[in-house]
């Protein structure tokens, strides 16, 4: 299968577990898109369900395949989020924001029963850091933030150096109107390495206490279960604890 087929294979599965009635999050990315695309199918047959998007770019999705949609404030708790993951480690921790809508993934995530992540096998890793993390910033003291943030990873003794996240040659601009700083891990020569991150929940903490920091990519404890597509076919993985 090519990398889409196997992407489609795992929203396909994911699917599965609409039920009619079902409240929606709708997540946003490659991955989340095909999902979006097979519910809208199902809408387009009968299914009755309601959508809350993740991000601007993935609301005109649904929209235009004719799927309900709505807010959290309309809703309040959602029965299930299903969304893309740029990592996912033996816990089922996730870095996410590769796409730029880490923080409302993660309200969303967050006012969910159950997040189920679809992803093809090359988003599983031994642990987090290979894809640099996201950081979701403030304008303000932007610099003063930053070295934040450095230090941060340095109490856990890791080494990043902070990108800023650009696009058509200018600076990135999340929905809410903030910044993006990725953080790619280096080794003491300064060279990106794809890393290891530890103690991910820790690192998670630390990131949250950092003044002007909106939020970062680090999901920990959300994901119930991801549906991981192969060469082999889709296989189901699930948080045991």
């Amino acid at each position: 299968m090519s990398m889409e087929a196997m992407k489609r294979a795992a929203a396909a599965e994911a699917l599965k577990l609409v039920r009619p009635g079902m409240k929606l999050g709708l997540g946003t990315g490659s991955t989340a898109k095909h999902f979006v695309d097979l519910l809208g199918e199902a809408v387009a047959g009968g299914l009755s369900v309601v959508g809350v998007p993740t991000s601007e770019a993935t609301r005109r999705q649904p929209e235009s395949l004719g799927i309900p949609l709505a807010t959290l404030d309309d809703l309040v708790e959602l029965d299930m989020t299903i969304d893309g993951a740029d990592e996912i480690d033996p816990a089922m921790n996730l870095i996410k924001g590769g796409g730029g809508a880490h923080l409302r993934e993660k309200i969303v995530a967050s006012a969910s029963k159950m997040m189920v992540v679809i992803a093809d096998d090359s988003k599983i890793v031994s642990a987090l850091g290979r894809f640099p993390l996201p950081v979701e910033v403030v304008r303000f003291a932007e610099e003063t933030t930053r070295r934040a943030i450095t230090a941060a990873f340095a109490e856990e003794g890791l080494a990043c150096r902070l990108v800023p996240r650009m696009k058509d040659g200018v600076r990135f601009v999340t929905d809410e109107g903030n910044l993006i700083v990725d953080a790619r891990l280096e080794d003491a020569n300064g060279v990106d390495h794809g890393g290891r991150i530890e103690q991910p929940a820790r690192l998670a903490e630390r990131l949250a206490a950092v003044p002007g920091v909106v939020e970062h990519g680090l999901f920990i404890g959300l994901c119930s279960a991801a549906y991981v597509a192969s060469q082999n076919g889709v296989a189901r993985m699930d948080r045991t604890s």
